[in-house]
Order: structure tokens, then C-alpha cells, then sequence
């Protein structure tokens, strides 16, 4: 059975908390190796993580692995934040940059998510298994495919031990990303991040601010169903369950899903890979 993983975004009104644990207890069934939860840039999420990452250990008995981010952030705040994460057991860190948010005056002490690897070594030694992101279509930020590349392959040297990519439809961009960073000399799993497709303006929104691209026979078609949203659920778990079949037997090491804090969506993939 290929290992699976779950994403969450930490609640912030006592309705998301409901929401949250509804879903987190439908996905338990499946038996997820761990569940990640996300960072708000800028600190925006700064005390929400640490909330739900106690709560999915304590009332799911998830292993519950938090996002951490340097943008913004100085060192003191960041040791600060892995002494916490420490304390609450958490073994697993999701390491990421982080969005620069609109105004902000500086980027922090930390620039990169390189460093912040470095950093986290430096500061827990190998106390913390550490995914980094990898992009696999390119960062919509990146100056060009090699020295996107590049940036992900410095995050692996820093001390990464695995990563997580970027959700993607078409499994040939994700075949290749392997087999270029297997010829630099890095051999980290690279686990497939996944999207479910429910709300397809939704999804389309998405992929034009991080550059996931869809492909337009996907679109045409989703297009096509307009309002039908029954059609468009079906679809959407249809696409991406032969998305997540044809990674697995190209021998991709796990999937993780990023669930937007729905169970329906993700069920409707994992339902067809039984």
C-alpha cells in the first residue's frame, strides 16, 4: 500500500475547529502516516498551528507534523517556535520559505528556505525529519527552470529528507523533476502533492497563482458541466485517481493530499485506488 499523508489549514473560528475535526475524523479510516498543517504568512497563523497541530495529535491521535516558514520571522522567533514544537512531540517539519506578505518591510532573518533548513539542523540536529517543497511545473517565481532546480537541490543539501511537491495534473512534468534531481546526485523521496477537484473555478484560481498547470482537455470538459456540480465531483475524482495510479506505478514513494479541510473531495480520489 502506497504511504499517504494528509494537509490541513489550522481553523480559526470555533465553526472551522468543527469542520476540521469532522474531517479529520473521516480520513482517519484511511490511516495516513501523518497530517500536516499549514503557516500563514508573515506569522498570520502564528498561534492557529500550534493549536491544531495539538489538537489533531490529542483528540485524533494523528502524528501531526506543523509548517514552519522564514519569511518574516527572525531566529529567536523560529527557535522560539521549534522549542515549542519539540515539547509537543512533534518529530516531523514541513519547511518552507514562505509567501512574502504585501507590505512587509523586511524578509526576516532567514531569506530562503535553505537557510532555514541549515538553521533548523544547527539549532535540533536531526531531531526533526524535514520535508522541503519541490515544484516540479516550476515556481511561478523562479527565473527559469535550472535555477529553480538549483534552489531545490540546495534545499536537499542543507539537510532535507524528503519533499513534497506542488500539486500537478500532468505526471510527466513529476517523472521528469525526479529524474533531474536523481542526476544531480540526490536521491530524497519526492512524494506527489495532490489536489482533489470539487470547485473547479476554485482549483482554476489556484493554479494561476502558483502555477500548477491544468490541462485543457480537464478544463474543456470541466467547462462543459457548468453548474452540473455532481458531474464535475465525479470528473475531478475520476482525473485524479488515474493521476494518482499512473504516479504509483511510475513508482512515486507516497501521495499527500492537500485536503482544503474537506473530506468529500479526497475520499472520492481515495475511494477509486482500493
Amino acid at each position: 500500500m502506497t504511504p499517504i499523508s494528509f494537509e490541513f489549514y489550522p481553523p480559526k473560528t470555533d465553526e472551522q475547529r468543527v469542520q476540521l475535526d469532522r474531517t479529520a475524523a473521516r480520513l482517519k479510516a484511511h490511516d495516513p502516516d501523518y497530517v500536516s498543517v499549514t503557516f500563514g504568512a508573515g506569522g498570520s497563523t502564528l498561534s492557529h498551528t500550534p493549536e491544531a497541530i495539538q489538537r489533531l495529535r490529542s483528540e485524533h491521535a494523528y502524528d501531526a507534523a506543523p509548517h514552519i516558514t522564514c519569511m518574516g520571522g527572525s531566529r529567536a522567533e523560529i527557535r522560539n517556535l521549534l522549542k515549542l514544537y519539540r515539547a509537543m512531540g512533534a518529530r516531523r517539519l514541513v519547511t518552507l520559505r514562505g509567501d512574502v506578505p504585501s507590505g512587509m518591510v523586511s524578509p526576516g532573518d532567514l531569506r530562503y528556505a535553505s537557510e532555514l533548513v541549515e538553521f533548523i539542523r544547527a539549532e535540533t540536529g536531526d531531531h526533526f525529519h524535514i520535508e522541503v517543497a519541490a515544484y516540479p511545473e516550476v515556481h511561478p517565481q523562479a527565473r527559469d527552470a535550472h535555477t529553480d532546480l538549483a534552489h531545490f537541490l540546495a534545499k536537499a543539501r542543507a539537510g532535507a529528507d524528503g519533499a513534497i511537491t506542488q500539486y500537478f495534473y500532468n505526471a510527466d512534468a513529476y517523472f521528469r523533476f525526479v529524474d533531474d534531481v536523481r542526476a544531480a546526485g540526490i536521491d530524497i523521496p519526492i512524494v506527489p502533492g495532490i489536489m482533489p477537484i470539487s470547485n473547479f473555478s476554485q482549483i482554476r484560481r489556484f493554479s494561476d497563482m502558483c502555477g500548477a498547470e491544468i490541462p485543457r482537455w480537464v478544463s474543456q470538459r470541466m467547462l462543459a458541466y457548468a453548474d452540473d456540480v455532481d458531474s464535475v465531483r465525479a470528473f475531478g475524482a475520476e482525473v485524479v485517481a488515474q493521476l494518482c495510479q499512473r504516479l504509483i506505478a511510475g513508482g512515486a514513494p507516497g501521495l499527500h493530499f492537500y485536503t482544503l479541510n474537506l473530506a468529500r473531495p479526497t475520499l472520492g480520489v481515495l475511494s477509486q485506488l482500493a
